[in-house]
């Protein structure tokens, strides 16, 4: 340990603290309470809750804030923490795991049916539409090993998980159908998975098909990226049909090999931890949710906080619905206890009492949301070398602007800061689009893009920067700045409201006046008003005029009609939508 490191002074109090540590466990050996330890974090732009983890110098850094020398201990062990959290069975020692695999691609590409052949079970015909319609995680037996699949609805449940700080999976098993090939659905699902920088192993599937065309399927994968070893690429691809059970045993012993590859390991004598799955409200049994333990073992009787829920556990079931009495490491289990239903994504832990359980809910029910990362605040973490990589995701009006945009923006930055687009299409700025940057820590770019109401407000929530341009040569120039830490404050839209079009009336020779209904928020007299058709915008400009009942007003609220007129149009059509806003500097 170099004690001249920027933070650490010679002579202070010393601190062991292991590679990863979460908030409440630093806080603990620090004596202090967690939310003063998320302070200080924040203050470094790193956005973590109680029962994230962070890395060792992370911690190392916040340790000296609070008057501590750090020092990494001198036999790996578990922290004094979970020593006193765990039960206290073993001496910490690390055992392998079965590997977690999620499984994703495009609709009807045969993922369900995949894990019916493999877990020899018909989900399939239970499910509405033959399509997947929640998350599960099942366990299969085979050859002697154990092997953990999730069944995901689509790639936003997978990254939703990393949005919330729970990395679930060690390999992606992507289907792909060899006779459709890659669709929309497939190169998303592949950004995810590479955001995630998790190994992708490639199902090649409905071979038997008579219009299968495998070789165009593997050029449309190495286009994106993913080249196939037979290629010369390093992606595994194996040619299977899961409705003749072809190629099955194949594509398990590949997903075997990458998981010793990995090394997968786990020490199942610590109090568990690991992340919901699914969770729901059953009319009979009460809150329920799917867990799936990834360090430690989970028993009956143990107390968990997940998220905003916490209980003691009073029942657990496999996914077969057999009563068990613990679960091991990359095992997935129903649990019955908790208080209310908790979220998909949700991280879990042991705690000793139902004391200290309801403490920490409580706490977490008053934290602040996370601040804006926006283009000026992550400019400031680049200039002080907190961020190497930054992570973009590209949202253009149409095709043809991604790939100059795209690669105007990877040819910038310099030696010791690079840009990287991580997921780029076109279309509006949709929810899935913001989980993706939240998990990943990035920004979203915007180019004649508009966003959701649903992705706006989920970004507020997720600390998220959406960024709008409309002329290439500014944007370009703005991500030059911030990759350069250069960049000056910005100012930020703050939607106030949005309202619907539903009359048109004449106003003189050329004028219209607008009657809408206010459907949220509110609108206010010279406020800056953008008019949508059809998700596009076709005008931006202010409120000139708002009227209820012949009256001028200075605001109307939400439920309420009225007239108003727009500064330089005249061009309105019933079901467009006004969207009402104020711009606000980000320092």
């Amino acid at each position: 340990m170099d004690d001249n490191k920027p933070g650490l002074k010679k002579g202070l109090p010393q601190v062991e603290l292991p590679p990863s540590i979460t908030v409440r466990q630093l806080a603990d050996l620090l004596k202090v309470e967690p939310t003063r330890v998320i302070k200080q974090l924040m203050r470094k732009g790193i956005m973590a809750s109680v029962n994230e983890s962070i890395d060792f110098e992370t911690a190392r850094i916040t340790a000296a804030e609070f008057g501590y020398d750090a020092k990494v201990p001198k036999a790996r062990k578990p922290s004094p923490t979970r020593q006193e959290r765990g039960k206290g069975k073993g001496k910490g020692k690390l055992s392998v795991r079965p590997p977690v695999v999620t499984v994703m691609g495009h609709v009807d590409h045969g993922k369900t049916t995949l894990l019916d052949v493999i877990r020899k079970t018909n989900v399939t015909a239970h499910e509405a539409g033959a399509i997947t319609q929640h998350i599960g995680a099942y366990q299969a037996l085979v050859d002697g090993r154990k092997i953990t699949f999730l069944d995901t609805p689509g790639h936003e449940a997978f990254t939703a998980m990393r949005a919330r700080g729970a990395q679930a999976t060690d390999i992606v098993t992507l289907v792909v159908a060899a006779d459709d090939g890659v669709m929309p659905q497939t190169v998303e699902a592949i950004d995810h998975a590479k955001a995630a920088k998790v190994p992708i192993v490639v199902a090649l599937n409905k071979i038997d098909k008579p219009d299968a065309n495998p070789e165009r399927a593997k050029q449309q994968l190495a286009d994106l990226g993913l080249v196939i070893e037979e290629w010369g690429g390093d992606t595994v691809c194996v040619p299977i049909s899961a409705k003749q059970g072809q190629g099955i045993p194949d594509l398990l012993e590949n997903l075997f090999l990458v998981a010793d590859i990995l090394e997968l390991k786990a020490d199942p004598d610590s109090a568990a931890e690991g992340v919901v799955i699914e969770a729901k409200l059953d009319k009979t049994k009460g809150p329920l949710a799917t867990l799936l333990v990834q360090k430690g073992t989970l028993g009956r009787g143990d107390v968990v906080v997940a998220g905003s829920a916490w209980g003691k556990i009073r029942a657990m079931f496999d996914d077969q619905g057999k009563r068990v009495q613990k679960a091991e490491p990359a095992t997935p289990v129903e649990v019955l206890g908790l208080n209310e239903v908790t979220t998909s994504g949700d991280r879990f832990i042991v705690l000793p009492d139902e004391h200290e359980a309801r403490s920490i809910v409580e706490k977490q029910k008053y934290a602040k949301p996370r601040p804006i990362l926006s283009l000026s605040v992550l400019s400031s973490q680049i200039g002080a070398g907190r961020i190497k990589e930054l992570n973009i995701v590209l949202k253009t009006d149409v095709e043809g602007s991604i790939e100059p945009i795209r690669t105007s923006i990877e040819r910038l930055g310099t030696e010791k800061t690079k840009a990287r687009v991580i997921h780029a299409a076109s279309g509006g700025i949709a929810e899935s689009d913001v989980l993706l940057a939240s998990a990943s820590k990035g920004t979203i770019i915007g180019f004649n893009a508009p966003t959701s109401p649903g992705a706006k407000q989920l970004a507020d929530t997720e600390g998220v920067g959406i960024h709008h341009y409309d002329v290439i040569y500014k944007l370009i120039e703005d991500m030059d700045r911030t990759l350069k830490g250069m960049l000056e404050p910005t100012y930020a839209e703050v939607l106030s409201g949005r309202a619907q079009v539903r009359a048109v009336f004449p106003r003189g020779k050329v004028a219209k006046i607008a009657g809408v209904y206010i459907m949220e928020g509110k609108a206010g007299r010279d406020a800056q008003a953008k008019i949508l058709r059809q998700s596009k915008v076709v005008c931006d400009s202010r409120v000139s005029s708002l009227k209820r009942f012949k009256e001028d007003v200075s605001e109307v609220s939400a439920g309420l009609e009225c007239g108003l007129g727009v500064e330089g149009t005249a061009d309105f059509q019933i079901g467009d939508i006004i969207e009402f806003y104020r711009r606000e500097r980000i320092s």
